[in-house]
């Protein structure tokens, strides 16, 4: 776990957000909230609580954003409240923001642990033992490690990629892949269509039943973003036997580390499947030329800062 800092002036201004918030959201809480909350007594394990939270991302690239809250004043407010590139968004009104309903301890709540219209859900290890000993109304500063919250990075979902890419001018495939690669277009000779992903004009040279061999007409200067980002073709090369290579530049730099969310256009990317063929630009080395793309969830191998305020607490439930 990495030092504590001091978030003190963050609590103090956190709390005064917090106030302001609840006033927005307070007629739908308290139409949904139980009509016999205890009298105010500290957190224990197998309670149930409702808690006002600002998550806020400890380390990566995107240290220092918000990555979700219940807070309206900080959910509207990204100029004093940088969001993360995945933040859970509610919306404009006030009224979307609510307190959480959280069940403090280690299993899933059984039957009987919904009370009112709240039904009390379990979260992260780290965000509930945080909450033991808490009063109502105490704003409290969590710091989870990715032990006690996702869990670590999957090393096997992140993939290393050159800033400079090729790619051929000729390519000679399947025509099962040409199908794949090139939807709708037609595989005759001396067909010609736009590339799906880069934009150039694609001419086909010949077709048969078995081969289809394109030439992509790419031009120095041509531009495009397959992935999300802008790529430069830089370079057009050819040689005496008509093969050649385009050369892709990727318009990345290290200061983007953190606010690119890509996409996986050709899905040959590792975890792809299981992310939807999404990934986050998480590094990009000008010096070594590459950048980085991680396929984990954005919370996975994160340390997690939670701003919490506890607003009703609820004795256990006896299990039936």
């Amino acid at each position: 776990m990495p030092p504590r800092i001091s978030y003190t002036p963050l609590i103090i201004l956190t709390v005064v957000v917090i106030i302001g918030a609840g006033v927005g959201s307070a007629f739908l809480y308290l139409h949904a909230r139980p009509s016999n909350p205890s009298p105010p007594r500290l957190v224990k394990i197998g309670d149930n609580v409702t808690v006002h939270y600002i998550g806020i991302y400890g380390s990566g690239p995107e240290a220092g954003r918000v990555f979700d809250t219940s807070v309206y004043a900080v959910g509207s407010n990204n100029a004093a409240w940088p969001k993360s590139i995945e933040y859970h968004a509610r919306g404009s009104l006030p009224s979307n923001f609510t307190p959480l309903a959280v069940h403090v301890g280690s299993n899933t709540p059984q039957a009987g642990y919904s009370l009112g219209n709240l039904s009390f859900i379990q979260v992260v290890t780290g965000f509930w033992e945080g909450l033991v000993g808490l009063l109502p109304n105490q704003t409290h500063t969590i710091i989870v490690p990715p032990s006690q919250g996702y869990g670590a990075t999957n090393p096997a979902c992140v993939a290393t990629r050159p800033l400079t890419q090729y790619l051929p001018v000729l390519q000679s495939m399947p025509g099962k892949t040409f199908n794949t690669r090139y939807p709708g277009a037609l595989a005759a000779s001396g067909a010609e269509f736009s590339d799906p992903h880069y934009g150039w004009s694609v001419l086909v040279l010949s077709a048969n039943s078995s081969y289809v061999t394109i030439e992509n007409l790419a031009q120095v200067g041509d531009t495009a973003s397959p992935a999300g980002w802008t790529v430069t073709v830089t370079a057009v090369s050819s040689t005496a036997n008509g093969t050649g290579q385009i050369t892709l530049q990727n318009e990345l730099a290290p200061s983007q580390a953190g606010l690119v969310v890509g996409k996986d256009f050709l899905g040959t990317g590792p975890c792809s499947s299981q992310a939807s063929g999404k990934f986050i630009v998480t590094a990009v080395d000008p010096v070594h030329g590459t950048y980085t793309e991680d396929f984990n969830q954005e919370v996975v191998g994160k340390t997690l800062i939670f701003m919490v305020t506890v607003v009703d607490v609820f004795p256990a439930v006896a299990a039936a």
